[in-house]
């Protein structure tokens, strides 16, 4: 999930999806209501022990954020290099996750109604907007950064919207990118916290629409996967443009990455 989270038009909700463990993260996350909280300032530290674990699944939550924040630490570099210096395959093979990991989604669907299809048909062409945005101008205050979090983590645990792509458009991308690499510790905490607190309340929101509006919102995820088709197909012809033995290799490499995510998908599918 980091490693995708990294790249602008890869979502890190893919990948917990393509795993099998997208349901568990959004329900764990929305658990999370800082009930503990009030134990500890009353001074129930033993109340205040039981709320935090009953509340927090640090079984799942800690190789996952362990996860997440190695690849951040270790793989910023490496996915620009690739991004910088292999473009277009690098995009090919982020297409052929996306497509594969919309087949998957689509496998989840129990009926294909006019219902679902309208749902799906207004995800894909919302997401076709948004990503067709060009970046703004922004400052890198505290604030920007905070709220840059704040909305940021929102799409990067929705399937098919990324994260990173998000921050492109906010200005922020590079200029976090960047901290990371130089460890500049005061822009990565006031983001972080950002994020914290945006996923608390939106994985709430999300896990209510699967929880009670599951087949309706899995065929909107299915569109804005769709419609995010648009980022790594524009940046694979910008870089080798229409011609065949510019796109072949990119094909190879597309078939590659949709064979890895259907495997993957067959191998994991057991932990949801």
């Amino acid at each position: 999930m980091g490693s995708a989270d990294i790249v602008p038009g890869v979502s890190g909700g893919t990948i917990a999806l393509i795993t099998g463990i997208y349901g568990h993260l959004v329900e764990a996350i929305s658990n999370i209501r800082f009930g503990f909280l009030k134990l500890l300032f009353k001074g129930d530290i033993n109340g205040f022990i039981n709320g935090l674990f009953d509340e927090i699944d640090f079984k799942f939550f800690i190789p996952l954020i362990l996860g997440i924040g190695v690849a951040f630490l270790t793989l910023a570099k490496v996915v620009t290099y690739c991004m910088d210096n292999h473009t277009a395959l690098t995009y090919a093979f982020f297409l052929g996750l996306i497509i594969a990991s919309a087949v998957i989604l689509f496998k989840k669907l129990n009926q294909i109604n006019l219902k679902n299809i309208v749902f799906a048909l207004i995800g894909c062409i919302l997401t076709f907007i948004f990503v067709s945005l060009n970046p703004i101008a922004a400052n890198h205050s505290i604030l920007i950064l905070f709220i840059s979090g704040m909305i940021a983590i929102c799409a990067m645990i929705l399937p098919g919207i990324s994260g990173s792509f998000l921050l492109l458009l906010l200005g922020q991308y590079k200029y976090m990118l960047n901290a990371l690499h130089n460890f500049q510790i005061v822009e990565i905490v006031v983001f972080v916290v950002g994020a914290l607190i945006g996923i608390l309340g939106f994985s709430k929101i999300l896990n209510f629409l699967l929880k009670n509006h599951e087949e309706v919102t899995m065929a909107f995820l299915i569109g804005v996967m769709i419609g995010s088709l648009r980022v790594p197909g524009v940046e694979i012809l910008n870089s080798v443009g229409i011609n065949f033995a510019g796109l072949f290799p990119c094909l190879i490499v597309a078939v590659i990455g949709f064979a890895i995510i259907i495997i993957l998908e067959t191998r994991f599918d057991y932990i949801d």
